[in-house]
């Protein structure tokens, strides 16, 4: 009879809506915003963390252009790059020396893809030896990335769409030169 008693207990416990009162909660002693943390380094989601990240170095950096500043820009791209990874699906085809990926999705999800897409092109071609190109059709765009190299020609493949649109170390500075107001939202 106890088991069944605290297992209803238990049972509507778990049915009560929790989730209006989640965000009402009282913060306890290190849960105060801007404490130091001993083990998060990100504060939530992604593009949240992304957001946060931009504002901390925004505002240490005393020579901030303020009037510049578009973390509206920044938001938009975050949202594209959302929509790319979670929302777009990517048919991946070997060629000679690499792979075409023709991606596709919704409205909102190849208007992302048409802005990233091409311009993360240029940013692999820069910054590699790979022949890179991207064209941008009325349902789809293609990204094609080929090498000489045999071992390269490996490496492309392995990464696929999503990992080529992930590759290089870029994306840091690019999104701090977006919320600089240096580089129009685009790509």
């Amino acid at each position: 009879m106890i088991r069944l008693a605290a297992a209803s207990t238990l049972a509507v416990a778990l049915a009560l809506p929790t989730a209006p009162y989640a965000q009402n909660a009282v913060h306890s002693e290190g849960m105060i915003h801007g404490a130091p943390s001993a083990t998060l380094r990100e504060p939530g989601q992604g593009a949240f963390a992304a957001l946060s990240e931009v504002v901390r170095v925004l505002e240490a950096d005393p020579k901030t252009d303020w009037p510049r500043v578009d973390l509206d820009g920044l938001r938009a791209h975050l949202v594209d790059m959302d929509l790319l990874a979670t929302e777009a699906v990517a048919e991946t085809t070997e060629i000679a020396g690499g792979l075409t990926a023709r991606a596709t999705g919704g409205p909102e999800v190849l208007a992302a893809l048409s802005r990233m897409v091409p311009a993360h092109a240029d940013q692999l071609r820069g910054q590699t030896d790979w022949t890179v190109s991207a064209k941008v059709g009325d349902d789809h765009v293609a990204l094609t990335v080929t090498s000489d190299d045999p071992g390269t020609t490996a490496r492309i493949r392995a990464l696929g769409f999503f990992g080529l649109m992930a590759s290089q170390d870029h994306h840091r500075m690019h999104h701090l030169s977006i919320a600089r107001g240096e580089m129009p939202h685009g790509g």
